[in-house]
């Protein structure tokens, strides 16, 4: 395709934008009869939510949430998922106001993004929907500008503990199965317009990708997943079982034709603090290793991940798409949400029945404990396999 042709492809979606917004509006009551307060994506870890199949976020869904202060207290607030950070300050104020531990009113509050690494974003007071932009362990606080540079990451964010991995404990077959389960709920989340709307507007955008923002972090969890499950294992035997567990879920994601979750493990795999453990990767049986190098060839971005195109070529609907690359590519912005999200249908009916512990592991799919700081990674693999073994 010509980039005239990509061209007029952008501005017959752009004239639709009015039309697909109206059937987002359609497609949703405009009363609900019992308004519905749910937890955002990882602020709480309740199994009794996470249980229960996703559904669509709108920016109307009220939600908790919460909002930390220097000192790492909390408190917890209900909020629209579409308000304004002054709304949310406001909310934040009154709650302090009334707290025993801070009895006080702040004269002026900031709301900051701190990330597990100690990086921060101030938010505008007119910016909108903040929650869905925040990082895997990046957490939101309210603090008086004088207070900006004070602010540090929460101390389960830079501190780990080494340990056994539940996964030991869990099959690669159930552990697949609820992760492509699990990304079908939040693909299927997703409706065309989020798209136009990411690719087109981005930040500036009226009316933000709330679910699509949501499969992107997700996207990025699963890859600190991989590592941190490995890095925390100090055993060089059962590090090695891990590795061949990640590799046979890869696999098997890929097999059911799910490329969102597939190339995340992959990508996890080959993040460098995992790469560099030579011991392990060296007892891995050589056909594992086989097919792990076939996997990192899929994932090549070289020659415009043909790779991965040819894979995709190769498939039917329905499939789940690797989504950061589908929105980096314009060409198939228009056919991409019928081609992949409109035959999802029936994708849950092809997972295998539930195993006796599906509900132990479908919770622990949902709610992945993760390091996402590089340089704690690092620390963590070096304390593992130091240089000079």
């Amino acid at each position: 395709m010509s980039f005239q042709e990509l061209y007029l492809c952008a501005v017959q979606e752009l004239s639709r934008f009015p039309e697909l917004v109206e059937d987002v509006l359609k497609l949703q009551p405009s009363n609900p009869p019992h308004p519905c307060i749910r937890p955002l994506f990882r602020h709480f870890r309740r199994i009794d939510a996470c249980l229960q199949p996703r559904e669509a976020f709108r920016g109307s869904d009220e939600i908790f949430c919460r909002v930390y202060t220097p000192d790492h207290s909390y408190v917890t607030i209900r909020s629209r998922l579409s308000c304004r950070v002054r709304e949310i300050l406001a909310l934040v104020k009154e709650k302090l106001q009334y707290s025993e531990e801070q009895p006080f009113q702040p004269a002026n509050l900031i709301l900051v993004a701190v990330t597990s690494s100690g990086e921060k974003a101030v938010f505008r007071p007119s910016d909108e929907a903040v929650f869905t932009t925040l990082g895997v362990n990046t957490h939101l606080f309210a603090c008086e500008p004088a207070e900006l540079e004070s602010l540090i990451p929460l101390p389960e964010e830079i501190h780990w503990s080494p340990g056994d991995s539940k996964l030991h404990d869990m099959s690669a077959e159930e552990v697949a199965n609820q992760l492509v389960v699990f990304d079908w709920e939040l693909f299927s989340c997703v409706h065309e317009v989020e798209f136009v709307c990411y690719v087109f507007h981005g930040e500036q955008a009226r009316w933000r990708p709330l679910n699509l923002e949501l499969i992107l972090q997700r996207c990025s969890e699963v890859q600190h997943w991989v590592a941190t499950e490995i890095l925390q294992c100090q055993s060089l035997p059962k590090r090695i079982q891990l590795l061949r567990k990640f590799i046979k879920i890869a696999a098997l994601c890929k097999q059911q034709q799910d490329l969102l979750s597939f190339l995340a493990l992959v990508l996890g795999l080959d993040n460098p603090a995992v790469s560099r453990l030579r011991l392990t990767w060296e007892g891995l049986p050589g056909k594992f290793r086989k097919q792990f190098q076939q996997f990192e060839s899929i994932a090549d971005p070289s020659r415009n991940h043909k790779s991965y195109r040819d894979l995709l070529a190769s498939l039917r609907a329905p499939l789940i798409p690797f989504t950061p690359l589908l929105l980096k590519d314009l060409t198939f912005l228009h056919e991409s949400c019928k081609t992949f999200h409109g035959e999802l249908v029936n994708f849950e009916k092809m997972v295998t029945e539930p195993s006796p512990s599906h509900l132990q592991t479908k919770a622990y799919v949902r709610q992945l404990q993760v390091i996402d700081n590089q340089n704690l990674l690092f620390e963590m693999s070096s304390k593992l396999e130091p240089k000079d073994m």
